[in-house]
């Protein structure tokens, strides 16, 4: 038979879960970030833009980003800064590549 469950280690573990949690958290944050800057690359890239151009947008993505929850600002952002130039579609694709490519870069940083 099993006795009492030892109270501090419970708390061990419940302490142990919120900063696997917030790590989780710090490092799709970062992703998000990268993810949007990789967007505002291709999409001053389609118009041909300069670098620069490309930093400013990343800078406008990375804020719109954070006033919302969820990739529709960001979407909606990169559709209404190129225009007729792609669609919704190609832009979600797009979204979903540089995301991964963001996630696979911070592992190979690791």
């Amino acid at each position: 038979m099993e006795g009492p469950v030892n109270m501090s280690t419970f708390e061990e573990r419940e302490a142990a879960f919120e900063a696997k949690f917030a790590a989780d958290e710090q490092k799709m944050f970062v992703a998000r970030m990268r993810r949007n800057r990789f967007m505002a690359v291709w999409a001053s890239a389609k118009k041909g833009e300069t670098v620069e151009q490309a930093r400013a947008f990343g800078r406008e993505l990375i804020k719109k980003d954070l006033q919302e929850v969820g990739d529709d600002d960001v979407i909606e952002a990169v559709m209404s800064y190129l225009g007729d130039l792609t669609s919704e579609d190609v832009v979600r694709r797009k979204l979903d590549e540089m995301m991964a490519e963001a996630k696979y870069q911070m592992v190979q940083e690791d």
